[in-house]
C-alpha cells in the first residue's frame, strides 16, 4: 500500500486571496515524459494506484488553470472555475487509457472544459436547464464573436453583426439578439467597476490570458514531432511516384490539380486519383503500424 506521504496533493483553493499563492504552488509539479506518464496511467488502469493518479493530476494542474482563465468573462471567481476544472481533470485520469497513443493533456482537455462549462451553466441563472445545445454554443462563443469583429458598444447589436454571429455559429438571428441583451444585464460594464457589490475584483481582473501554458506548448511540440517522425518513416513504404503525387495533392502549400500532374506522368486524370487514394491508404496503415511498435516499445520500457 501507498505511503500517504508520498503522494502529491493538490494544494488548497480558498478563494481569491489565495489564487496567486495556489498558481505559485502548482508551478513546483513537474511534468511528465510520454514514458512518465505511460508508466503512471498504466500503474493507475492495472493497479488503481492512488500515487500515479496523483501524479498524472497534479503535473496538468496548470493546464486546467490556464483553461479556466479564458472562461473569467462570465463573471464566476476563477478559484471556483479551477476547483470544477479540477474534477474534470480527475475524471479524464479515470478514464484516461495510456494504449489509444494520445498524451493525457490532449484527452482531459475535453473533461476539463465541459466540467467547466456544465458549472458556468448551473451558476447563470439566464440559462436555464432548458437550454439547447445550439443556445449553449452560443452562450460561450458570443463575447469571442463580438471581440472578433469589435462590437464592442452597448446595447444591441447591428443587424450586419447580428447576421454574421449568426451564420458562423449556426443560429437563429432572434436567438442572437436574445442571448446579446440577457448577457449585457448588469449596467456598466467598464473595466473598472467592482465585479460584486463588495468591490471585490474588477472586470480587467478577468481579461483572457492567450499566451498558450507551457504545459501545452511542451504537448503539442511534442505530438507534432512525433507525427512528423512517424509520417517520414511511413513515406518509405510508398513508390517515388506515389510518394510525389501524395505531396503534391496533400502536403504542399498549393496542391496541384489531377489535371497537372496527370499531364506530368502522362496518364489520365482517374489514374491519377487512383494512385493517390491508394497511397494515402498505404500511408494511413504504415503509420497504424509504426504507432503500434511505439506503444509496444512503451509497454516494455514499463515493464522494465
Amino acid at each position: 500500500m501507498a505511503n500517504r506521504s508520498n503522494v502529491p496533493a493538490v494544494p488548497a483553493l480558498g478563494g481569491e486571496a489565495s489564487l496567486n499563492r495556489y498558481l505559485s504552488e502548482i508551478r513546483k509539479f513537474p511534468l511528465l515524459t510520454p514514458e512518465q506518464e505511460y508508466m503512471l496511467a498504466k500503474r493507475y488502469e492495472e493497479h488503481q494506484d492512488p500515487e500515479a493518479a496523483a501524479q498524472l493530476v497534479t503535473s496538468h494542474l496548470r493546464l486546467v488553470a490556464k483553461i479556466a482563465m479564458g472562461y473569467r468573462g462570465y463573471g464566476l471567481p476563477v478559484s471556483e472555475l479551477i476547483s470544477e476544472g479540477n474534477i474534470g481533470l480527475m475524471q479524464g485520469v479515470k478514464k484516461f487509457e495510456a494504449d489509444r497513443g494520445f498524451r493525457l493533456a490532449t484527452y482531459a482537455m475535453w473533461w476539463i472544459r465541459a466540467s467547466i462549462q456544465e458549472f458556468i451553466l448551473r451558476s447563470w441563472s439566464l440559462v436555464k436547464m432548458g437550454t439547447t445545445a445550439s443556445q449553449k454554443k452560443l452562450f460561450f462563443n458570443l463575447r469571442r464573436m463580438k471581440n472578433n469583429i469589435e462590437a464592442f458598444e452597448d446595447g444591441d447589436l447591428k443587424p450586419e453583426d447580428v447576421t454574421k454571429i449568426a451564420t458562423d455559429l449556426g443560429v437563429s438571428e432572434q436567438d442572437v439578439v436574445s442571448m446579446n441583451r440577457r448577457m449585457a444585464m448588469g449596467g456598466d460594464t467598464s473595466l473598472n467597476v467592482p465585479m460584486r457589490e463588495d468591490g471585490d475584483g474588477q472586470w480587467q481582473d478577468w481579461l483572457q490570458d492567450t499566451d498558450p501554458l507551457q504545459d501545452e506548448r511542451v504537448a503539442e511540440e511534442q505530438e507534432r514531432t512525433q507525427r512528423h517522425e512517424m509520417l517520414v518513416e511511413a513515406m518509405t513504404d510508398l513508390n517515388d511516384r506515389e510518394k510525389h503525387i501524395l505531396a503534391e495533392r496533400r502536403l504542399a502549400e498549393e496542391p496541384k490539380t489531377l489535371e497537372e500532374l496527370s499531364q506530368v506522368y502522362g496518364v489520365s486524370r482517374e489514374r491519377v486519383r487512383q494512385i493517390e487514394v491508394r497511397a494515402f491508404e498505404k500511408l494511413q496503415k504504415a503509420m497504424m503500424r509504426i504507432a503500434g511498435d511505439k506503444l509496444s516499445h512503451m509497454a516494455r520500457f514499463a515493464a522494465a
